[in-house]
């Protein structure tokens, strides 16, 4: 009985909430737990016996409590109440690992099953990638030698979004605190509020960001451990130096602390709890999540950055203000979620018109082809998945066919010369399209075709390439109609697609950004604040600079705003003022035209390809 029950709830086991934070007992009191069970079983009631399906993996001991009574049991109830005998035993045990586990989620009742719980339902166990890396390698190959150290923690807070370390500087009250503002159908809306003291670090931070200096940020995390817009900039600043380790560490900090300040009703799982990014204490969390889950996704956790991505997509699904529409896809084909990707695009399609972005376009119906290659799946729906992947491929080739030749490209595939020379696909594709559209093609292609490079799915692709361009001979009215729509839409690109292309870092869609983007700054704690957005506190105004400044140390204060040369020295004269005025305003433009130069130049790397071996001119 052991021996099958250890096959049986390994994967529960291994996804199971409470080895977050102490996979090290789950290890040691295995035979107590055995022990425990059949004492549970002896001592048990009906009551006791109705309730286990609710009951199941919220403890060790409690999940191996099902398997052993219907070894003893001729009949049971199941979590509905419906009697049902031995032979049909197997069907609850498939039951049952659907069932989610309502110990974690206290939205939720027991017995739900997944395909009926709302879309952007977010799961505990998925936010953690230690749970996702035990899959992939196993846990003895994941924890290592963590667990007796875990045992001998100080200080330990539960928490879903990130664990805290040894290494970390004690926690102490920040001065963030999380407000209910109202309650409108259903739908919560939160906001985050800086407290006075908070307030007053936050100014010491602007002026630490305006002075250029990485140091000053580091001396007032020093003082602040716990800043959080202090910790998304640093932690840029390390990754630029290639310190990926310590980067990760600073994000997964901040959201520590945002954390921390959460509401008691702000729930991470309803899907009904909202955050305005238009406030400017809210973006903090918002681009806190994004950062981490970017850095999960390099680590090789899909499942659990899928997870991060629809959390951020609920905050804010209308608005979806970092734009993450653009990588649920990915994360979705990488995670091999499929039927998640398949569910959006059928309930979203209607009313957010997804088929209209070449990345839904083209990775719903890769999903479809996948979903039809799964042989455990019934013929019938693999063959409905197979007729819906060819439908959908064809219309996202003749509606974005500029997708089709530098996705080839990337993969090194060279098409045949029916394709290469067609001028639907050709190189005339790319130029005449916007820029706007641009964009979203180089973004999808560059973020997406190592999905592409199996060569079945090149195998599956070809024939409805050959297909598309038949139809386009034929001069289908699709193909115009799809013209049509090019032309009309994609004439400007949202704020939020350019936030999201600045904070991938994609090389392909990053040099597509237009001009009025690229030519100011960018901060990584506030990347293109919203235009409207809702300011509850503003800076106080500097002091006005001295009249008798010099030239010099009026370059000087432009450069480090604290910087005074010659004291605090006031005039009140009003014709000097009034001279001395005009003269820093001018020179202010002339420095902020400076300024914007400097963090704007960018140096090319001479070619270093062209003559590998050197010409010998040089010592």
């Amino acid at each position: 009985i052991p021996a099958e029950e250890s096959e049986d709830e390994l994967p529960a086991g291994e996804e199971r909430p409470d080895t977050r934070l102490s996979e090290g007992d789950t290890g040691g009191n295995q035979e107590g737990n055995k022990e425990g069970a059949v004492a549970e079983e002896t001592d048990g009631d009906g009551h006791r016996e109705g309730q286990e399906a609710e009951q199941l993996d919220r403890t060790p001991a409690s999940s191996n409590k099902p398997r052993k009574k219907k070894k003893k049991r001729k009949t049971k109830k199941n979590s509905a109440g419906e009697t049902v005998e031995d032979n049909d035993l197997e069907d609850i045990d498939s039951l049952l690992e659907r069932i989610e586990d309502p110990g974690l989620v206290p939205q939720s009742q027991g017995g739900i099953i997944a395909d009926s719980r709302p879309l952007l339902y977010v799961e505990h166990r998925n936010l953690n990638p230690e749970n996702e890396l035990k899959r992939y390698f196993g846990a003895r190959a994941v924890l290592g030698d963590q667990r007796p150290r875990q045992r001998q923690r100080q200080y330990v807070r539960s928490m879903w979004l990130t664990a805290p370390k040894n290494t970390w500087p004690r926690y102490s009250k920040t001065g963030i605190t999380m407000q209910l503002l109202d309650t409108r159908r259903g739908v919560q809306h939160f906001t985050f509020e800086h407290h006075r003291e908070y307030q007053q670090v936050q100014f010491k931070f602007l002026d630490a960001v305006e002075s250029m200096d990485p140091n000053n940020i580091v001396l007032l995390l020093q003082m602040n451990p716990y800043h959080v817009d202090s910790l998304l900039q640093l932690s840029d600043v390390c990754r630029m130096q290639e310190d990926q380790e310590m980067a990760r560490d600073l994000i997964e900090r901040a959201l520590y602390s945002l954390e921390c300040a959460f509401h008691p009703v702000f729930s991470l799982t309803s899907g009904a709890c909202r955050l305005d990014y238009r406030r400017p204490e809210n973006r903090a969390f918002f681009l806190a999540l994004f950062k981490h889950l970017m850095f999960l996704e390099k680590r090789g956790c899909p499942r659990t950055a899928l997870e991060f991505c629809k959390l951020i997509l609920s905050l804010d699904p209308e608005n979806d203000p970092l734009c993450v529409l653009l990588l649920i896809d990915f994360l979705s084909l990488r995670a091999r979620e499929y039927t998640f990707l398949t569910r959006l695009f059928q309930e979203w399609e209607s009313h957010r018109n997804l088929s209209q972005l070449p990345n839904f376009a083209f990775s719903v119906p890769l999903a479809y082809f996948l979903l039809s290659q799964q042989e455990e799946r019934p013929e019938l729906e693999r063959s409905q998945a197979r007729e819906r992947a060819a439908q959908l491929i064809q219309l996202a080739l003749i509606m974005f066919p500029s997708v089709l030749m530098p996705l080839l490209d990337h993969c090194s595939v060279q098409p045949d010369a029916r394709v290469t020379s067609h001028p639907f696909f050709g190189l005339n594709a790319q130029i005449s399209q916007s820029p706007a559209l641009n964009q979203l093609t180089s973004l999808y292609v560059g973020r997406t075709h190592a999905l592409w490079k199996d060569p079945a799915v090149m195998a599956w692709l070809e024939p409805h390439v050959h297909e598309v361009l038949r139809m386009v001979e034929a001069g289908d009215a699709l193909v115009q109609e799809a013209e049509h729509k090019r032309k009309i839409r994609y004439q400007s690109a949202p704020r939020n697609i350019y936030r999201h292309i600045i904070l991938s870092e994609m090389k392909e869609a990053t040099a597509a950004l237009p001009l009025e983007v690229t030519s100011q700054p960018v901060m990584g704690f506030d990347p293109l604040p919203p235009l409207d957005s809702i300011v509850s506190y503003t800076r106080p105004e500097r002091t006005s600079h001295p009249s008798n400044e010099s030239t010099l140390s009026l370059f000087f204060r432009s450069l480090l705003p604290n910087f005074n040369l010659q004291g605090d020295i006031r005039h009140d004269g009003d014709d000097e003022a009034g001279a001395a005025q005009d003269l820093n305003q001018g020179v202010n433009r002339l420095m902020a035209a400076m300024r914007d130069m400097l963090a704007n130049i960018q140096f090319q790397e001479p070619p270093r390809d062209d003559n590998p071996d050197g010409d010998g001119d040089w010592d």
